[in-house]
């Protein structure tokens, strides 16, 4: 495993200490575990920003958008097809219920 060597000021090593002493861990696995977990964060952040960039651009473009909500309201159909045949309905058919009737169970 390669090393890496830094500088830290001498709070932030103290808070180190602190809290390698606190999880019962070396300072360099606390450390590696610290970059890992800004690198995951940092990769979500680019991830994301990426995903809002497409999407911006999806709904910029009025036949991209008209196309998505068609999809969507097809996928709309078929949910409710599949909720229906879960609650013991028959798909398409209106449901009406009676006055003392919750509508949850």
């Amino acid at each position: 495993m390669p090393a890496l060597s830094l500088r830290l000021a001498e709070d932030l090593e103290h808070r180190l200490e602190e809290e390698a002493h606190r999880e019962g861990l070396p300072r360099s696995e606390v450390v590696r575990q610290a970059i890992s977990d800004y690198l995951a964060r940092r990769e979500r952040e680019r991830f994301m920003a990426e995903l809002v960039a497409e999407a911006r651009t999806g709904y910029g473009d009025e036949n991209i958008r008209r196309e998505a909500l068609e999809m969507a309201e097809e996928g709309m159909v078929t949910s409710n097809e599949a909720l229906d045949i879960t609650e013991g309905h028959k798909p398409g058919k209106s449901r009406t219920k009676g006055s003392d009737e919750k509508w949850w169970k």
